[in-house]
């Protein structure tokens, strides 16, 4: 069993990462509506890699006799103006996530829990991913979406992006 405040924290962060979901859903949403079907596409398989984050911690806490509890999940309240919008949103919100994992490794380490300390190491990691991916989406699209035909080719660049559930992260 596993300290209860990183229980808590990790709990409180399988909500998070659901919420992760729904709003990346929210950007495609959003773009489906504006006639980005890969920007939507490429936040669809976005959400389903929060989703698997969500689930992989879920199973942490299972294997760990702690019982997962959900929360309502909130509707997002971003207000998308333009195509840029949805991207430096996520970018936030992968700065957010980042410094919610981060808040959860530093307890760990507090009390000297290695093993959930191990078990974030790769969340870490996808983390540092998540925000490099995040930030050369909008720097593509600064250099390249202002333009009819650069946008075109970044939609379709990012509507090739393939699902491909983690082989290396956390078991699920």
């Amino acid at each position: 069993m596993i300290d209860k405040k990183i229980a808590k924290l990790i709990n409180e962060q399988v909500n998070k990462e659901l919420y992760s979901a729904y709003l990346y859903l929210d950007f495609a949403n959003y773009y489906e509506g504006e006639g980005l079907d890969g920007f939507a596409h490429w936040y669809q398989i976005q959400a389903q890699e929060e989703r698997d984050h969500a689930m992989m911690m879920r199973r942490y806490l299972i294997d760990n006799g702690v019982r997962v509890t959900f929360d309502a999940i909130d509707r997002p309240d971003k207000v998308m103006k333009n195509a840029q919008d949805p991207l430096n949103a996520g970018y936030e919100h992968e700065q957010y996530v980042t410094s919610l994992i981060n808040n959860i490794y530093a307890e760990a380490f507090a009390i000297k829990d290695f093993k959930t300390m191990q078990f974030l190491d790769w969340f870490i990691k996808e983390q540092g991913e998540e925000e490099k991916n995040a930030e050369d989406m909008i720097r593509k699209f600064e250099l390249f979406g202002h333009d009819a035909k650069g946008l075109y080719a970044l939609n379709q660049e990012l509507g090739a992006r393939v699902y491909t559930p983690s082989a290396t992260g956390p078991a699920m």
